[in-house]
């Protein structure tokens, strides 16, 4: 009986290691984009500066703040970080939360126990009763950056204000981004009359004065962060229109659009599913000045009096004390310093995903090494 030859099955080709992103398999498009990202040393390195610099921030509370990290009293462990107690839990005399920095607190505390304190033994609304200089207080070592005009640390408001701002601008970033490009899919897509009516609706809706809107609003509730998220999001979401709807007007003729039209497949399928990866391409490269322009906004407002409440931490409010205290420039200084560094690397960033998603760059390479 003869026995059939059995040729040996080629060896499944495993993904080579550039062709993986943190674990993940990719493209390689995706790896050329990444090559052409990195390639771009001032955005690429910006890219780790910041997100070295807004991952700190983040635990402000465990970085800057009037409450200690870990206190040990008669043989039990406290978090006054993250739990409020009595100062009855302490020995002291009153039911409401006990205040740490008081000389008479920290000598119950010390008497049976420790306590461990943050960096910067501060909050952003701490007033630092024991200066020995009219406030705002010039640099010291105990206040690096000196303090505002109600004896705040400014280095603690500097910490929550940079979380603030960036927390903002990403929010408004993301959300704004949703509804402009689910706007300008649906006017690029169907065109017609849906498109021009929604143009004329764009039209008349970005005419109307934002900073009235603002005014009035103060004048009747005060603005938090929430009310000023969603009364900017109302605004902002117009800047991606333009770009998503060119680009849906541009691909909804392509052959592989009516090719599924005929088979069948549902317009909310086509345009998830195969415009609108093509749009994201021109979209991504806008989301990083877009939240350059988020962030100026939630400092222009706090700036000129219209942003958060009184005494939240804030860049804008920080600036706005520096112009009203010439004799502190530490106060003006320190808030610029601050807010253009972020931007700057911000706008270095959004450089180098345009680099990265430049066709021109993209294509221009040569598979030669890589066949």
């Amino acid at each position: 009986m003869a026995v059939p030859l059995q040729t040996p099955s080629t060896p499944k080709a495993s993904p080579r290691p550039e062709d993986r992103f943190l674990g993940i398999p990719i493209s390689r498009l995706t790896r050329r984009r990444l090559q052409n990202f990195k390639a771009n040393r001032r955005g690429y390195w910006s890219l780790w500066i910041f997100l070295g610099v807004f991952l700190l921030t983040l635990p402000a509370e465990f970085i800057a703040n009037d409450k200690p990290l870990l206190i040990r009293y008669k043989e039990s462990f406290y978090c006054p970080v993250l739990k409020p107690y009595p100062e009855t839990t302490f020995g002291g005399d009153f039911e409401t939360e006990a205040e740490y920095r008081e000389a008479f607190v920290k000598d119950l505390i010390e008497k049976d126990g420790w306590m461990i304190w943050p960096p910067i033994p501060y909050s952003y609304r701490t007033v630092n009763l024991n200066l020995k200089t009219p406030v705002p207080s010039p640099p010291t070592f105990e206040n690096l950056l000196g303090t505002d005009d109600q004896a705040r640390d400014v280095v603690a408001r500097l910490i929550y204000g940079f979380r603030i701002s960036i927390l903002f601008g990403l929010t408004l970033t993301l959300f704004s981004s949703v509804v402009g490009i689910a706007a300008g899919a649906v006017q690029g897509y169907f065109g017609g009359w849906i498109d021009l009516l929604f143009q004329r609706f764009i039209e008349i809706w970005s005419g109307l004065p934002i900073l009235y809107l603002l005014i009035i609003l103060a004048s009747i509730i005060e603005p938090n962060f929430w009310w000023l998220l969603g009364l900017m999001l109302m605004f902002s979401w117009m800047r991606l229109v333009r770009v998503v709807r060119a680009e849906f007007l541009r691909a909804r003729n392509f052959d592989f659009v009516r090719a599924a039209r005929a088979l069948g497949v549902s317009d909310f399928t086509i345009m998830r599913r195969h415009v609108l990866p093509n749009a994201m391409v021109a979209t991504l490269t806008f989301l990083p000045f877009l939240l350059v322009g988020s962030v100026t906004v939630l400092t222009s407002l706090d700036f000129l009096g219209f942003g958060l409440p009184p005494g939240s931490p804030s860049l804008g409010e920080l600036l706005n004390q520096g112009k009203r205290n010439l004799q502190a420039p530490w106060l003006g200084f320190s808030g610029f310093f601050v807010l253009a560094l972020m931007l700057s690397l911000l706008v270095f960033i959004g450089e180098a995903v345009r680099d990265a998603f430049d066709v021109r760059k993209t294509f221009s390479q040569t598979d030669g090494a890589e066949s």
